[in-house]
């Protein structure tokens, strides 16, 4: 795995391009570093974040809970959580509650009995069709727990 701390450019650009599509804003952050795991994929770490890119999706890292915790939920039923830890899209059947998103956009999903974070995913419909629906994919897994991303993210420290 190579690693390498990128520009205060490139840092201003990827956060600004991160702020946009999460909505969120980060403060300036020095000393952002690019871990390159796959090909397709990176784990971008700095003072505070810890980010997932994949293709070219940016993704929040599921050890960086106060980061989840910014965007919208999916709770799923304990019978869910052992086919999400290996990949599966999140199905209508297996969802408890939820709060508003659009189609799209980034979605966590969280187990219901401890409320921890098992996966990031981005949304297939919109909530407010979710209401209405009875089956069918609701979420795409993107990153999950036990994933090869998460594995090497335990490896990474800054």
């Amino acid at each position: 795995m190579k690693s390498n701390l990128i520009s205060k450019s490139e840092t201003s650009v990827l956060l600004k391009t991160v702020s946009e599509r999460w909505g969120i804003e980060f403060p300036k952050i020095k000393n952002v570093k690019v871990h390159q795991i796959l090909d397709d994929a990176q784990i971008i770490t700095g003072s505070g974040i810890k980010i997932l890119k994949v293709d070219d999706d940016y993704l929040p890292f599921l050890s960086e809970t106060e980061t989840l915790e910014k965007f919208p939920t999916v709770t799923v039923d304990m019978g869910a959580v052992k086919f999400m830890c290996k990949g599966a899209n999140v199905m209508r059947p297996g969802i408890k509650k939820f709060t508003e998103f659009e189609k799209d956009k980034l979605v966590c999903i969280v187990e219901e009995s401890q409320h921890k974070f098992l996966a990031v995913g981005k949304s297939l419909v919109a909530s407010s069709e979710l209401e209405k629906m009875e089956k069918g994919e609701v979420i795409k897994n993107i990153h999950y727990i036990s994933d090869r991303f998460w594995e090497t993210g335990k490896t990474i420290y800054d």
